[in-house]
């Protein structure tokens, strides 16, 4: 017999390289290239895999679409992550760090399916009693929850022919296999085999599944980026483990509207869904504090108040440092130039430092004035107004450009008691103010003069 051969694959992006390498060509990852055997061909057993797409090709308007009935899992939050709800046949993978509460949630979303629907969950990690301690903790029980330790495809496979659920959770698809192929358990082939082969399954026998993903020390979803794009949605868990908020964040969905959050709160009962994000967030806030103001931001469709803090102290080093917690730094240091420029401030002697408040993590823009104005503040050692909100997008002219739903942040402003908002003129055309003073400015500087 000839000796095995074996191929180097990204981790990350799946290219292949017949020699190890440092750095992938076409991610540019560092050190994501793991041996793996090489098999020029299938095995028999691999090419008996269920198949999917299948059938002759049919004209659009003949094409009569199937009856998606979303089921309500009982969590509303996570409810509004989804779409609205679990999709029959729909394949959904949720990715967060080891200690966030991925399989809490799980758990309990299983508890409160099973009282109308079959539900299966598949443990790879551990023990079925230390689900049932979990269980009990939680205080998750029902009659038509069924639990199972598996690692094997094939006979997860056979476990779900048998029981013919109507949920299925797979916890977690890193430690699962396929014995027709020779590479370890979480490497890109297995990973790929293993969920292709339960997606089919799930799309052919119409049940719903969720599949636990881990993530690696970046943040990125271990694995493939093919895994994601297999999947119908993907929703990642955001938040420190050490604290007691999780967000929930939806980046994809072919059910429903990407970028939907739900907001939960860590209790020794489990996860709590928490109805109103916007006085969760500012519920700690501190008032007449120089470095802090509110901005009211979108996610998803949903409107939320955050508190933007900021702090400037004195470089004690030959370089200033700028450092940025639930915005992107990038956009800061943009930030920061336009106020030096535009103003203008001297800020090169300056440690900065910004925060959302809450472990909100912020990628719209509409953001941008809050910070400026709340760098401002605390360089001058001046607290902005208690009852104004900022809204609007800088540009590095210094101009404030108007940015999208100004009337629902405005709306959600004036529901939890703000007086004032500060936002670009061109937005004020699209407003109503109702008890709200609308104070519209063209530029950084205007906006400024008029805050403080």
């Amino acid at each position: 017999m000839s000796p095995a051969k074996t191929i180097f694959i990204c981790q990350s992006c799946g290219y292949q390289a017949p020699k190890w390498l440092g750095k992938c060509p076409e991610c540019q990852k560092w050190n994501s290239f793991e041996e793996e055997a090489f098999a020029p061909q299938v095995p028999d057993e691999a090419k008996n895999r269920p198949e999917f797409f299948s059938g002759k090709p049919q004209k659009l308007k003949d094409i009569k679409p199937d009856n998606y009935i979303r089921a309500k899992t009982g969590i509303g939050e996570l409810d509004r992550a989804l779409g609205g709800g679990v999709v029959k046949g729909a394949v959904i993978l949720i990715g967060g760090e080891p200690g966030i509460g991925k399989s809490s949630l799980l758990l309990q979303v299983c508890g409160l399916l099973a009282a109308a629907k079959r539900v299966l969950y598949v443990s790879g990690e551990e023990a079925i009693a230390q689900i049932k301690l979990r269980s009990e903790r939680l205080g998750v029980s029902a009659d038509n929850l069924y639990i199972i330790n598996d690692t094997e495809v094939s006979s997860i496979i056979d476990h779900i022919s048998a029981l013919k659920p109507d949920v299925v959770v797979i916890d977690s698809i890193q430690v699962l296999y396929n014995k027709n192929f020779s590479q370890t358990a979480g490497t890109i082939t297995q990973i790929k085999e293993c969920a292709g082969i339960l997606t089919v399954l799930a799309k052919q026998n119409n049940f719903s599944m969720f599949i636990v993903g881990h993530v690696t020390k970046d943040g990125q979803l271990a694995g493939p980026k093919i895994l994601e794009h297999m999947v119908d949605c993907v929703i990642y868990f955001e938040g420190e483990a050490e604290t007691h908020f999780r967000i929930l964040r939806s980046i994809k969905n072919r059910f429903g509207a990407a970028n939907e959050i739900g907001v939960f709160q860590m209790t020794d009962k489990g996860l709590m869904e928490v109805k109103n994000p916007s006085l969760l967030f500012l519920s700690a806030r501190s008032k007449n504090i120089p470095g802090s103001t509110v901005a009211p931001v979108i996610e998803g469709t949903r409107p939320i108040l955050v508190e933007v803090q900021a702090l400037m102290s004195a470089s004690s080093f030959s370089m200033s440092r700028q450092r940025a917690i639930g915005v992107d730094l990038n956009r800061l240091l943009l930030l920061t130039a336009v106020l030096e420029k535009r103003v203008p401030l001297n800020l090169a002697n300056y440690d900065i430092f910004v925060s959302i408040a809450g472990g909100l993590r912020i990628v719209e823009p509409g953001c941008d004035l809050a910070i400026c104005a709340a760098i401002y503040s605390s360089l001058k050692n001046k607290p902005a107004n208690n009852s104004t909100v900022f809204i609007g997008e800088v540009g590095l002219g210094g101009e404030i450009r108007s940015v999208s739903q100004v009337q629902s942040r405005i709306n959600e402003a004036a529901r939890l008691g703000f007086e004032k908002c500060i936002l670009p003129k061109s937005g004020i055309k699209e407003a109503l103010a109702g008890k709200m003073e609308l104070i519209g400015i063209e530029n950084i500087k205007e906006a400024i003069e008029k805050a403080f």
